[in-house]
């Protein structure tokens, strides 16, 4: 069976606190409550999880829906995005599947990065590990108005922009993240050809305002 591997990159610096946070843990939660309802997802998509505050962690390594549970996540100090970015290309270059002469590897992956604010480390050395692996289709979210998009720019395909990091909007995010998973696993298993732009995906709501 061919994985479709899904990273989501959390920002859980401190102007997360409180609300945004909360708001990001239903979110998850919901999303893998209405994938584990699509057939095709539920034995397609694989989810990972990774966290930057000070440090970045991958707090869940790539799972099947069946079996993922959330741990709990706080906010809490800087934005050390380009350490997120370095271990995505870590975590990718070892979970994933590559294709061989012998073996259908996995589907390219789909990532989605959310940030509230502005890296604090050298996100550049992040995005040059990115740049060096095949990576897939990488979509940034800037949630807020304090989000520099233009950073998200130059890392991700395409970037998504939330006016606000409230409960309300932070939901719409997931719910458009949850039809982009459900639709990827249904097109790469009909087609057998990886998804690689945005406008391959459902249309983000109107909260989403697409800027690349």
């Amino acid at each position: 069976m061919r994985r479709l591997p899904v990273y989501l990159l959390l920002d859980t610096s401190g102007s997360m606190s409180g609300e945004p946070i909360e708001a990001v843990k239903n979110g998850v939660q919901m999303m893998i409550h209405s994938l584990r309802q699509n057939p095709q997802a539920i034995e397609t998509a694989f989810i990972s999880i990774i966290t930057f505050d000070h440090e970045a962690k991958q707090i869940i390594p790539l799972t099947d829906l069946a079996s993922f549970q959330m741990v709990d996540i706080k906010a809490q100090s800087t934005t050390s995005l380009g350490a997120a970015l370095s271990l995505l290309a870590d975590r990718m270059e070892t979970e994933i599947t590559k294709t061989t002469t012998e073996q259908k590897g996995d589907w390219k992956p789909l990532t989605f990065i959310m940030s509230d604010g502005v890296p604090t480390d050298d996100w550049q050395v992040g995005l040059s590990k990115i740049k060096a692996i095949n990576k897939g289709l990488i979509i940034g979210c800037a949630a807020g108005s304090a989000a520099d998009d233009s950073i998200l720019k130059q890392i991700a395909d395409s970037v998504v922009r939330l006016d606000s990091a409230d409960s309300d909007s932070i939901s719409k995010f997931f719910q458009w993240v949850t039809a982009s998973i459900s639709t990827t696993s249904t097109k790469v298993e009909e087609s057998g050809i990886d998804l690689k732009k945005i406008d391959q995906l459902p249309p983000p709501p109107s909260e989403l305002v697409i800027v690349s």
